[in-house]
């Protein structure tokens, strides 16, 4: 489901929104009817959610997210990996498993048949790592290629996790470092260090499952995936659903290696500027921290990690049940009540 808070980002790549601009394409898209009446809808648009929940009945409740994007590789097999991860991690932010993907295939007239290929044989591999299916999908021409998928999981409703439900004394859990649109940018301008850009393809690629299992072992309270909107964009959403401010500590906050480096040579993605441009009146930055660590904690995230927000009384528990199976993992801020300022960085 597409997230409101990021519309400028998700639309600047296609050719109409090009043509009146995605500022004004976002401001028409936020016009349109949000407020669904249907009692069993139990997480619609309203809140900028990670993925639409509807009820079907006391037992059960379909989870129902959509996302796909041009190339941010060479390799086709890994682009359709990553693409893969990226869309099935909405339905892990609500705190289930997908179980039914459908292929999303835009390609121009002439692309070989073994890149096509290469592309789909990576989603459908990520998706069985999942335990999920793709049952089918739709193909359209179109000048570039993009590739994802719609998924569709299933929960019980009282187990359903939003972005909306972050409590005052929680403390904050990121289950991936940070950076990796800095890192794209740098490797396409043929500066970025090989191991930073392996760093990033490995998170990239990676599946937020096992961060999904650890926050709903110990029952979390809170959680979405940094994706689009950067890390600072979504923890926004994440407070202003809630009604809370959260504090972030930068010197806690992982970042994939080089990108703090980078950013401060000025190797960055224009999606961080919008990313800023959309909610820095949100924001409070202690005048110490320096910017390239602000830059990158707005840089847009492809197949980001979860951002949790957990109880203090359980954060040795949700540690460890992180410990064996995610890598890296840290404590990066609390909840607060709510201040002028959505968000707070020291």
């Amino acid at each position: 489901m597409s997230k409101q808070k990021r519309l400028t980002e998700m639309t600047r790549s296609s050719g109409w929104a090009a043509k009146i601009g995605p500022d004004v394409l976002a401001q028409v898209l936020c016009e349109l009817p949000k407020n669904i009446k249907d009692e069993n809808l139990l997480v619609g648009i309203e809140t900028s959610d990670d993925a639409a929940v509807y009820k079907i009945n006391d037992d059960t409740a379909v989870v129902l997210t959509v996302d796909f994007f041009t190339p941010i590789v060479d390799d086709p097999y890994l682009y359709g990996q990553i693409a893969a991860a990226n869309s099935l991690s909405d339905v892990y932010a609500m705190g289930t498993d997908p179980l039914l993907a459908m292929n999303i295939v835009c390609f121009p007239e002439g692309l070989c048949t073994t890149t096509i290929e290469g592309i789909l044989r990576g989603g459908h591999d990520k998706v069985r790592e999942a335990g999920a299916m793709v049952v089918g999908g739709h193909t359209i021409e179109d000048k570039e290629p993009k590739f994802g998928l719609s998924v569709t999981g299933f929960i019980h409703p009282d187990d359903v996790m939003t972005n909306a439900n972050a409590k005052v004394g929680d403390i904050l859990v990121l289950t991936k470092a940070i950076g990796v649109g800095v890192i794209n940018t740098a490797f396409k301008a043929g500066v970025a260090e090989d191991k930073s850009y392996e760093e990033a393809i490995l998170s990239m690629r990676t599946l937020n499952k096992f961060a999904k299992d650890a926050m709903m072992k110990v029952g979390a309270n809170s959680c979405t995936d940094v994706t689009g909107f950067g890390l600072m964009g979504h923890a926004f959403e994440m407070a202003e659903g809630s009604n809370v401010s959260i504090k972030m500590h930068t010197d806690k906050i992982p970042f994939i290696f080089g990108a703090l480096e980078l950013a401060a040579m000025g190797i960055i993605p224009a999606g961080a500027y919008a990313n800023m441009k959309h909610i820095e009146d949100e924001v409070s930055v202690d005048e110490k921290v320096e910017q390239n660590v602000i830059d990158c904690m707005y840089d847009p995230q492809t197949s980001g990690g979860l951002l949790i927000s957990v109880p203090k009384e359980k954060e040795a528990d949700i540690l460890k049940a992180l410990e064996d199976n995610v890598t890296p993992y840290a404590v990066i801020g609390e909840v607060v009540e709510k201040e002028k300022h959505y968000i707070l960085v020291d």
